[in-house]
């Protein structure tokens, strides 16, 4: 969960965020090193009061500041590639769950259920309970079990709308007339929050995702019992 004035990403609650933020730390840290490079040079251009007759005509220079970027882009390149073909991986879920955005809210449906499913409203600052948080809440979250690879199909009904949760590195648009798939594993228990990131008209910042990680028998439980009430 992001925090007041927090200046890096929330934590990792999925492998593929966890590369992500290594990639970042790795991208992050060459930057770093090219800054203070290009700074020391043009402070010492600046200050000193010397003169080099062959700098305007250097093959050895040429050649380093020609090898030297192509080097740090391939170093740069190749991890993200990696993640990106990471990301793409969808290997045997143990569960699928459809996602459709709406103006302004989400419904869920567990394909692997016969009759389970759910719109995903927003709670209402003035029916939140103590702890809850403004503009995040919802009232029906999207419940998973813990380490279990998650298929998520995501498509919209009327406008463009987008399925993002920070925590697990994802980020998925949902589109009419078009179905999009990405997947996720949690890494560990807990409640994660994500907003609609496409702006989909007058109530585009009131659509919040909650996904729910618990324990493969808590996700029974609460299966049986969303059947039991649909049931009825």
């Amino acid at each position: 969960m992001a925090h007041p004035s927090q200046l890096g990403f929330q934590d990792a609650a999925s492998p593929v965020m966890e590369e992500l933020l290594h990639f970042h730390d790795h991208a992050l840290m060459i930057v770093f090193l090219i800054s203070t490079l290009v700074l020391y040079i043009i402070v010492a251009m600046v200050s000193t009061k010397l003169t080099n007759k062959y700098i305007l005509d250097s093959q050895e220079i040429e050649i380093i500041w020609t090898v030297l970027p192509a080097v740090i882009l391939i170093l740069i390149a190749l991890p993200s590639l990696r993640i990106l073909y990471l990301m793409d991986e969808i290997n045997d879920p143990h569960l699928t769950i459809k996602a459709m955005g709406h103006q302004w809210y989400w419904s869920y449906e567990y394909t692997d259920y016969e009759d389970l499913g759910f719109d995903s409203y927003m709670i209402p600052t003035q029916d939140l309970a103590p702890g809850q948080f403004r503009l995040l809440e919802a009232d029906h979250r999207m419940v998973v079990p813990v380490e279990s690879p998650i298929r998520i199909l995501i498509s919209a009904e009327d406008v463009l709308h987008s399925w993002a949760v920070p925590a697990l590195g994802i980020k998925m648009d949902a589109v009419p007339g078009r179905l999009n798939q990405t997947a996720f594993i949690t890494s560990r228990p807990g409640v994660f929050y994500g907003q609609c990131s496409e702006i989909c008209g007058a109530n585009h910042s009131f659509m919040p995702i909650v996904v729910e990680a618990v324990p493969l028998e808590h996700f029974e439980s609460w299966s049986s019992l969303m059947l039991e009430d649909a049931s009825l």
